[in-house]
């Protein structure tokens, strides 16, 4: 039997036609590359090689091996422009779903990350509310899920993705505008804009008044936490957000306020429970833990847990 090092010095000779071209090649001395196919061609009982004008000459009897082994090397370079291809991306397609609070901002930076670790991959980008979220993994159009809520499904598994805060948000030169802090009952005095608390992610924003027993009274409602920023810019009230949303100064003319009480909530990424994820929807989860949890808030970020696990199935 001969063992892969033999063949790559076998070939290292054919390609090169001398010892020293094979040592070279391979990175190794000489007279190992000699003391090697002296070996070889005993343990073979066939002689492999001729010398003839100071190279080394195929033997017509060795040139089945030879066919042989470049078939080896042949397969072995498939191997390699496989990996590569995987490595880059090449042919495959990365489906993804996303609440729209975590794909206004958090989404594009993980993905612009996880578009330089591999260049060719195509994504398809789903902004889902929560409760399409179930159907969009169950049915198999995307892989994973982004959400800010988590439900109870026995085919769906969520795993903690990062923890944030809520903000209480008003225009820019508001007179709440140069406040340090606000408390709830501070917050239901004004005007209020918000997402229903029937929605899933509307609870999370209407909990902190739940929790002091205070009304949350909207006089506007709308469906998406960005449609709540334009509305707040436009004067027309001040609103309760989460932070990922209006992270990194996304949203122009409106100006931020930390809120006194605790406001923690988790985030999750949904997946399908029967099938192992992907490399590239690890590394999108991995991006987008980070670029999430880099901007919550020392509060939040003493709050989380220390170590967060890989998604996985079953």
């Amino acid at each position: 039997m001969l063992t892969l090092r033999q063949i790559e010095v076998i070939r290292a000779i054919m390609i090169t036609g001398t010892i020293s071209g094979a040592a070279k090649l391979l990175n190794v001395s000489a007279p190992g590359i000699s003391r090697l196919m002296k070996h070889t061609e005993r343990t073979l009982r066939l002689k492999l090689f001729e010398r003839r004008h100071g190279r080394y000459v195929p033997t017509p009897e060795a040139n089945d091996i030879f066919e042989q082994i470049n078939g080896v090397y042949k397969k072995v370079d498939d191997l390699h422009y496989t990996l590569a291809r995987i490595e880059r991306g090449g042919g495959i397609e990365l489906r993804i779903g996303s609440v729209p609070s975590i794909c206004h901002v958090m989404v594009p930076r993980a993905i612009e990350r996880l578009r330089r670790k591999h260049p060719d991959l195509r994504l398809d980008i789903n902004i889902l509310k929560i409760e399409e979220a179930l159907d969009y993994l169950l049915l198999g159009k995307g892989e994973i899920a982004a959400m800010s809520y988590k439900l109870d499904h026995p085919g769906i598994d969520f795993v903690p993705l990062s923890q944030g805060e809520l903000l209480c948000i008003v225009p820019d030169g508001h007179e709440l505008a140069g406040r340090q802090s606000i408390s709830a009952a501070e917050i239901v005095q004004h005007p209020l804009i918000g997402i229903d608390p029937n929605d899933p992610y509307g609870r999370v924003m209407a909990e902190i008044f739940k929790q002091q027993g205070l009304a949350y009274d909207m006089v506007i409602k709308a469906r998406f936490g960005t449609t709540v920023c334009s509305l707040v810019r436009a004067g027309l009230g001040i609103a309760v957000i989460d932070q990922f949303t209006v992270a990194h100064g996304s949203m122009q003319g409106i100006t931020t306020i930390p809120i006194a009480e605790p406001t923690r909530f988790q985030t999750y990424v949904a997946v399908k429970n029967d099938k192992a994820p992907s490399l590239y929807a690890e590394t999108f989860v991995a991006l987008l833990r980070e670029e999430m949890n880099a901007v919550v808030t020392p509060r939040a970020q003493l709050a989380a847990q220390s170590s967060l696990p890989k998604i996985t199935s079953g």
